[in-house]
């Protein structure tokens, strides 16, 4: 198990960017495949990237490609999600989320796939 911890949210204009990270505990990070979801109050959480345990495979949800960026650094236990061209539609709560993965190539989209979740970060985008 690891714990997560997001930071980074905030309010911000449309079409201004943001920098979300998630601080992971323990000393098993590398093994882990981690994901990014967001919430609107009322909604059903959905999927909006995920990268595999070693970096090399990423995967968007089509609402997001080309604006956002998943990342990951195994050497200081972090995964960041860079976002830019941010729309008002981007206004969630962003969570991160991670799990033991099955091959270092594997992503994962589905919110019931991971087991271990931060607590979330409000991001804002007014118009």
């Amino acid at each position: 198990q690891v714990q997560l911890v997001e930071s980074g949210g905030g309010l911000v204009q449309a079409g201004g960017s943001l920098r979300l990270s998630c601080a992971a505990s323990g000393r098993t990070f590398s093994s882990y495949a981690m994901g990014w979801f967001r919430q609107v109050p009322g909604k059903e959480r959905d999927f909006v990237a995920a990268i595999s345990s070693s970096g090399g495979r990423t995967m968007y949800a089509d609402s997001v490609k080309g604006r956002f960026t998943i990342s990951r650094d195994n050497a200081n236990n972090t995964v960041s999600l860079q976002m830019n061209s941010l729309k008002p539609e981007d206004t969630a709560v962003y969570y991160c989320a991670g799990r033991v993965a099955y091959s270092y190539g594997s992503v994962y989209s589905r919110q019931e796939q991971y087991d271990n979740w931060g607590q979330g970060t409000q991001v804002t985008v007014s118009s």
